[in-house]
Parts: structure tokens; C-alpha cells; sequence
């Protein structure tokens, strides 16, 4: 796994997101700045998926994964989600968390096979542009 370049990600992400919000390069640059902010993306898959994380203590989020649309249902997305478990557990995570859309069938398929819990629900979460706000699943995985 390799740190990506923030303008990279940049554009991946507006390739997986398609008109949906995406994030902008400089989103990126501020967020890999901070301290405990980290990047993957696998030599593999480069430059077609990436997952952006956070880690504290003993507890890791999992801020965003994203595929280039053209490159989605390959295998992607479950090396990345599997290297940041193991990045997060190394950084001394037990706890793993993220948020994904309620909508998003195939992350929450994703997340399930790989052993996440579903934990709760934001309601009215995410915006969407052409449609109604949409709930966030908050998911959750113990790292042993």
C-alpha cells in the first residue's frame, strides 16, 4: 500500500462519486495533514480505488473508500477495506467505525461480509442533489 497524492484523489473520487458532492483537492491536502489522517491505495488498483482513515487511541474511522466507477465489482474496494483494518489494528485500533448511506447496497453488502456490525442511524444524513436526504448507517467492527 502506498500514501496517494491529494490531487489524485481528488479526481478519483469525482470519478466514483459521478454528479454526486465530491471531495477537492485541497479537502484532501487539509485532511492528510492531520495528525492521525491516513491515505491507502493498493500498487494494484493504483490509481483506481483509494481509503482515507482516521486513528485515535484505540479506536479507527474509516473516512471514505471510493472506486472509480469504471473499476467497481473487481475486488477493490475488499483489498483497501481489509489493508485498512489491518493498518488501523496495527496503529493500535480495537474498535473500528464508519457512516455510509442507507442507500448504498453495494458498501453495506461490503461492509457486512466483512464482518461490520450495524450499530445505529443518522436520520436524514446525507443530501442528495436530485432526490431526498438520505439516512447514514453507523457501523461498527471489533479488530482482534
Amino acid at each position: 500500500m502506498t500514501a496517494p497524492d491529494p490531487a489524485e484523489l481528488a479526481a478519483l473520487h469525482a470519478k466514483a462519486r459521478g454528479p454526486d458532492r465530491f471531495w477537492s483537492a485541497e479537502e484532501f491536502r487539509s485532511l492528510l495533514a492531520a495528525r492521525h489522517v491516513f491515505a491507502l491505495t493498493d500498487p494494484a488498483t493504483a490509481p483506481h480505488a483509494f481509503v482515507l482513515s482516521r486513528a485515535v487511541a484505540d479506536e479507527a474511522e474509516l473516512l471514505l473508500i471510493a472506486t472509480d466507477a469504471a473499476h467497481q465489482r473487481r475486488g477493490h474496494a475488499a483489498r483497501l477495506l481489509a489493508a485498512f483494518e489491518a493498518e488501523a489494528a496495527a496503529r493500535g485500533a480495537r474498535q473500528l467505525f464508519l457512516e455510509v448511506a442507507a442507500d448504498n447496497r453495494p458498501a453495506l453488502a461490503l461492509y457486512a461480509a466483512h464482518g461490520w456490525q450495524t450499530t445505529g442511524t443518522r436520520p436524514r444524513y446525507y443530501a442528495r442533489p436530485s432526490g431526498p436526504r438520505v439516512d447514514a448507517a453507523l457501523m461498527q467492527k471489533s479488530v482482534t
